[in-house]
C-alpha cells in the first residue's frame, strides 16, 4: 500500500525493509528477555539472533530466486534488489535451522531450550514481516471483486496488480501469526512437560496457517509443485508431519529421562 516510507533526495527508505528490521529488533528483545529468565547470557542470544537473521535472509532469498530462476537469469542484478520483496519464509527456515544447530553445539547450549526461547520471537517477527509484504504489495492475494474487506493497490511502485480488489493475504498471515504468538506466550507461562514444546507448537500451527493462506494467494512467483499445489503448501504438509513427529519423539524422550 505504501512501499516508500521516506524519500528525501537520493535517500529512499522502503517500508518493507523498515518493518522487517522492526520485527527483528522486537523479536530479539523478546528473546533476550526470555533468556534472562532462564539464566542464559544476553550476548549469546544477540549473537545467535544475528546469525539467524543473516541465514534466514540468505535462505529465503535463495529459495525465491530458485523458484523464479527464469526471471533472474534474464536480469541477474535484480537478485540484489531485496528491498522490493521476494523472500520465501520456508527458505529462511531451511538455512536458519542448521545455522542454529551449529551455533548451539559450538557454544554447548541446550538446543531445545534455545528453540523454545526463540519460538515466540519468530512469530512476532513474522507479524511485522507480513505487514512489510503488505506495504510493498508482494505476496499478494487472488482477485476478489465482491469481497467487502478486499484491498486495492494503487501506488505504481507496489508489486501487486494495480486497481484490482484482492484478498489481503498478507494481513491474513500477519493476523494468524499474531494469534500464534499469543498462544505461545500463554503456553510459555506454564511449566512445559518437555523441552521443545513451544518450538514444535509453532511449527505445527504455522504449517496449518500457511497451508490455509496459500488458497488465497494470487502471485505466481511463489512457484508450484504441480499445477494446483504451490511449493509452500507442499512444504507446509512436510512441516506439519515433522512437527507431529517431533512432539511425539520429544515427549517420549522426556518421559524416559524423567
Amino acid at each position: 500500500m505504501h512501499p516508500i516510507l521516506i524519500r528525501i533526495g537520493p535517500l529512499t527508505i522502503h517500508t518493507y525493509g523498515f518493518l522487517i528490521a522492526t520485527g527483528f529488533l522486537i523479536g530479539l528483545y523478546l528473546a533476550v528477555w526470555r533468556a534472562k529468565k532462564e539464566g542464559i547470557p544476553s550476548d549469546r542470544i544477540i549473537d545467535l539472533g544475528f546469525y539467524i537473521l543473516l541465514s534466514a535472509i540468505v535462505g529465503s532469498r535463495l529459495l525465491f530466486i530458485i523458484i523464479n530462476s527464469g526471471y533472474y537469469l534474464k536480469d541477474p542484478l535484480a537478485i540484489f534488489k531485496i528491498w522490493e520483496g521476494g523472500l520465501v519464509f520456508y527458505g529462511g527456515v531451511m538455512v536458519a535451522v542448521p545455522t542454529v544447530i551449529w551455533y548451539v553445539k559450538r557454544h554447548k547450549l541446550a538446543l531445545w531450550s534455545m528453540a523454545d526461547i526463540f519460538a515466540p520471537s519468530i512469530a512476532i517477527g513474522h507479524v511485522f514481516g507480513r505487514l512489510g509484504c503488505f506495504s510493498a504489495g508482494c505476496c499478494y492475494g487472488k482477485a476478489a471483486e465482491t469481497l467487502p474487506w478486499g484491498v486495492i493497490f494503487a501506488d505504481p511502485e507496489c508489486l501487486a496488480p494495480l486497481n484490482v480488489r484482492l484478498h489481503p493475504v498478507q494481513l491474513y498471515e500477519s493476523g494468524g501469526e499474531l494469534v500464534i504468538f499469543l498462544i505461545l506466550m500463554v503456553l510459555s507461562g506454564h511449566k512445559s512437560s518437555y523441552k521443545g514444546m513451544l518450538f514444535m507448537t509453532y511449527l505445527l500451527l504455522y504449517s496449518i496457517l500457511r497451508f490455509t493462506v496459500e488458497f488465497f494467494r494470487g502471485d505466481e512467483a511463489r512457484g508450484f509443485l504441480f499445477s494446483y499445489i504451490p511449493v509452500s503448501q507442499g512444504i507446509s504438509i512436510l512441516m506439519f508431519i515433522a512437527a507431529l513427529a517431533g512432539i511425539i519423539v520429544l515427549r517420549q524422550r522426556s518421559k524416559r529421562t524423567a
